[in-house]
């Protein structure tokens, strides 16, 4: 083992990093060997962040907003500076490429920036009431502590939404970040206290991955802990949404998708071409929001497979090695469901499933044509570099495919007529549908959030800060 390999990640406690007994290998992605160790939440630790965390809400609930907003700001300027230290931990923890670790820590700048103009958004209201002689107030008041789940794939852009908004509203937070990337995370919140967050507001712990049953369920039934937000796949967001309703606690859950893009015969097809490319294969596909499904018009559909090839190779075809994927599980996955379909009609446009790379985790770009219902891969969330063209020849048969599925989180419709665009919008059963533009696309001031099995409750905007206050009523006699 290197000497890096022999560096353990310690998680914040109370305001002070945190070196916990257990401790775990994190491997890398690109070599398949340990590039450091971190700390294993065990119980006690779970215990010890809980007690900081409520102990800390007591005075931070009472803090002014513009002394929360001077910490946010003063985080914003830290992400600027640490821009090169922070990527680089992302992209040894997760194999992202610079590019996608840069533009995490530019959106995680802005949601900082961004959050600190809306604290003070957070009002209360006075009703008329029955009885002229009383009055009332409706006022608006933060949750206590909460816990907060944020997964690998983004982790600065989803580990920085699922805390600074509680935060914001008066709240103190506990991230359970991915084991995936412990020092990714612990960068996170390095950076918040560094902006000078108080001690206990926020908290940090991982855990082994075969701790995860027993933690998450330990942390969700603390008494002190609130409400829960989680950003995962669905299949462990249905866990923690019994979990939490078995402790009679709030949840909001941002889970998997199956994102189509509709291509309609008036679409711009250079255009469409491209945001459908970038949507499915932008950080290897390991997006909740990645374009799944491409609906394309018949009448339009060679030439739309011509472009979208060109596509393809222009954004992606230049880099001499294949992206890389978090594990060599989500590369076995990927190859299955591309096996299925092709041993059951489907046509290859472009990649190579069967091509040998340089490690067991890197895969290139694979496009399906002439997909069918009867694909494994029809219903089934890749989460990895491949998608699958459908043919399509009415606006009903477009929805009725778009919307055949458990998911809801985002959509895409392609075409020049804004009237069709908004039918198609208004009726695609997804949390966002973007026209003219890819399936990808989050941002502190569009409220994110899905329908369906992809969760509910919102992130971002004044939604999002509302999710972490309760209503409180105050009747007095005149």
């Amino acid at each position: 083992m290197s000497e890096s390999a022999t560096y353990s990640v310690p998680f914040w406690i109370n305001g002070e990093e945190y070196h916990a007994q257990k401790q775990y290998d994190v491997i890398s992605p690109v070599t398949g060997k340990a590039i450091h160790r971190s700390g294993a939440a065990s119980d006690a630790d779970v215990k010890k962040a809980v007690e900081a965390a409520d102990k800390a809400f007591k005075t931070w609930k009472k803090t002014l907003p513009k002394e929360r907003r001077d910490v946010f700001m003063k985080a914003a300027e830290i992400f600027e500076r640490r821009k090169e230290e922070l990527g680089e931990y992302m992209m040894q923890e997760t194999g992202a490429p610079r590019q996608w670790a840069d533009f995490n820590l530019g959106v995680a700048k802005d949601f900082c920036l961004d959050i600190s103009g809306r604290i003070r958004t957070l009002e209360g209201t006075i009703p008329t009431t029955a009885d002229r002689e009383t009055g009332a107030m409706i006022i608006k008041e933060p949750f206590g502590v909460i816990l907060a789940i944020a997964p690998w794939n983004a982790p600065y852009i989803l580990g920085i939404r699922s805390i600074l908004f509680p935060i914001a509203a008066g709240n103190t937070a506990i991230l359970k970040g991915s084991e995936a990337c412990p020092r990714t995370m612990w960068g996170l919140c390095s950076v918040l206290h560094e902006a000078g967050l108080p001690a206990g507001v926020l908290n940090m712990l991982v855990h082994s991955p075969a701790d995860a049953p027993r933690i998450t369920a330990n942390l969700i039934a603390e008494p002190a802990v609130k409400k829960i937000n989680f950003t995962g796949s669905t299949g462990v967001g249905r866990i923690i949404g019994r979990l939490a309703g078995e402790n009679l606690k709030p949840v909001l859950l941002e889970l998997g998708g199956k994102a189509p893009a509709i291509v309609w015969e008036d679409a711009d097809l250079d255009n469409a071409a491209f945001q459908c490319a970038l949507g499915a294969f932008l950080n290897s596909g390991q997006i909740c929001m990645s374009t799944e499904r491409i609906l394309v018009h018949k009448n339009i559909k060679p030439q739309f497979e011509k472009k979208f090839v060109a596509a393809i190779d222009q954004i992606f075809g230049s880099a001499p090695d294949a992206p890389i994927l978090i594990n060599a599980a989500a590369v076995t996955k990927n190859k299955a469901l591309i096996a299925d379909a092709l041993a059951k009609g489907g046509k290859l446009l472009y990649g190579n499933p069967d091509a040998t790379e340089s490690s067991p985790t890197r895969m290139k770009p694979v496009v399906i044509n002439n997909a069918t219902p009867e694909m494994e891969m029809y219903q089934t969330e890749s989460f990895g570099p491949s998608v699958a063209l459908y043919e399509i020849e009415t606006e009903e048969e477009a929805l009725r495919i778009a919307n055949d599925t458990e998911y809801g989180l985002s959509s895409a419709v392609f075409t020049e007529d804004l009237r069709r665009g908004l039918r198609f919008a208004k009726e695609i059963e997804t949390g966002a549908v973007h026209i003219n533009s890819m399936t990808v696309h989050d941002e502190s001031a569009l409220p994110h959030g899905g329908a369906k099995a992809s969760g509910y409750g919102r992130f971002n905007t004044a939604t999002g800060m509302g999710e972490w206050v309760r209503t409180k009523t105050v009747t007095y006699k005149f």
